[in-house]
């Protein structure tokens, strides 16, 4: 409770071949969401030096269910809440939260240690973007409350026997 939140890696106007694309838009089949190997070469060695420097308290990566489930299991971890918000305007929302583009990572940073972080990040120049703070129980997005991490665990935990009871 009390750590900030930060996506490390670029957004992107980008849901292809993303879970919501799939699951809520109904479109089956689209191009890879994007990835460019130079670009994953660089992040990956910025988050190694971030855990080894131990400038992070967490680290998961964004891929499957985008921004927001990574998120999302990272709060599960501590049964925690969290409030954030989109900070790229020029991102459509669907794609800022659901997009599944590669070379992203949700990290969390004590407030002790935010200058080291982004001063080590700056020197990178790999992009970071500040999206909230760990806290409470409730899951806020955009000023908007979304529920409990309590109730969207669940349902995460359970989508497979729900499906199987219907």
């Amino acid at each position: 409770d009390g750590d900030i939140i930060y996506l490390v890696g670029a957004s992107r106007n980008d849901i292809n071949s993303s879970e919501y694309l799939h699951k809520y838009v109904g479109v089956e089949y689209s191009p890879a969401p994007h990835f460019d190997l130079d670009e994953e070469h660089s992040f990956q060695h910025a988050i190694l030096q971030l855990i080894i420097n131990k400038h992070v308290q967490s680290v998961h990566d964004v891929s499957e269910g985008g921004l927001f489930i990574s998120i999302m299991e990272s709060a599960f971890a501590g049964a925690i809440g969290f409030d954030v918000a989109q900070q790229n305007s020029a991102i459509r929302s669907d794609a800022y939260w659901f997009g599944e583009a590669q070379s992203r990572a949700v990290v969390s940073v004590r407030k002790e240690d935010q200058s080291k972080f982004e001063n080590q990040l700056a020197s990178t120049g790999i992009a970071y973007e500040l999206l909230g703070s760990v806290k409470g129980k409730e899951v806020l997005v955009n000023g908007e409350n979304w529920g409990t991490v309590d109730n969207w665990k669940s349902h995460y935990d359970e989508a497979i026997t729900q499906k199987m009871v219907k």
